[in-house]
């Protein structure tokens, strides 16, 4: 059993939860995550570090765009019963969620966008870096120029770059009453970082597949996340 009686009354006496999200949360709406055995990394040629980065923005678009066309893109995705669980805690203003997954599927399972933070960014939001003009995401997946030749790119966190609103997370995890960790091996900074802000009589929890290896007190879950938040009670 992956929810104790503790853990619900750990759920249904917050008031300020804040989720952190990773590309788990994802994996039953089809979309694969980045580092597993089956994930969009494994047996690529170039380092996917490079792939995603600025540098081969600059140097290599055509490479890098048929890499997230390859991987990334899955716009017929749905939400699944951890997105919409998690979204309707927003909509109860019991939440709040950052998540470092770039597939808006909290967007579409309608969570409140002001308790969303959208740490890593979004592939549907396309804008030209040479004059700031938005796209549409259409147009983008069918080429990745405009018709005036402008080179567009999607408003997510390539490798060298900052990641979005991290002082607003920091101000999350420092004012939450739970924290809880879902689908994410937490190696990735400074997302992973953030629960330095954290209080310390501030309960957190983790449900994961595999263990975090992490120095942060966390009481961690292992098993299947999809099983979690259907049990959950909200």
């Amino acid at each position: 059993m992956l929810i104790t009686q503790e853990i619900q009354e750990s759920f249904d006496r917050a008031q300020r939860i804040v989720f952190m999200t990773g590309a788990g949360v994802s994996t039953p709406s089809g979309i694969p995550d980045y580092r597993s055995k089956n994930g969009i990394y494994h047996g690529v040629n170039l380092q996917p570090e490079y792939l995603l980065s600025t540098t081969a923005f600059r140097d290599e678009p055509e490479k890098q765009y048929q890499f997230m066309m390859d991987n990334m893109y899955f716009p017929k995705a749905q939400p699944n019963i951890i997105h919409e669980k998690m979204a309707a805690l927003t909509r109860q203003n019991r939440a709040k969620i950052i998540t470092q997954n770039v597939d808006d599927l909290h967007v579409k399972a309608n969570t409140k966008l002001d308790d969303l933070v959208r740490f890593h960014g979004s592939l549907y939001d396309i804008y030209a870096p040479i004059d700031g003009k938005k796209a549409h995401v259409a147009d983008y997946l069918k080429a990745m120029t405009r018709l005036d030749g402008a080179l567009l790119r999607p408003r997510i966190t390539f490798y060298g770059e900052i990641p979005f609103d991290v002082e607003k997370s920091a101000l999350w995890v420092q004012s939450s009453d739970l924290i809880v960790i879902v689908g994410t091996s937490f190696q990735v900074y400074p997302f992973a970082g953030l629960l330095n802000y954290a209080n310390p009589d501030t309960k957190i929890i983790s449900i994961n597949l595999e263990k975090i290896e992490t120095l942060f007190n966390i009481n961690q879950i292992i098993g299947n996340a999809t099983d979690f938040f259907k049990a959950l009670s909200i």
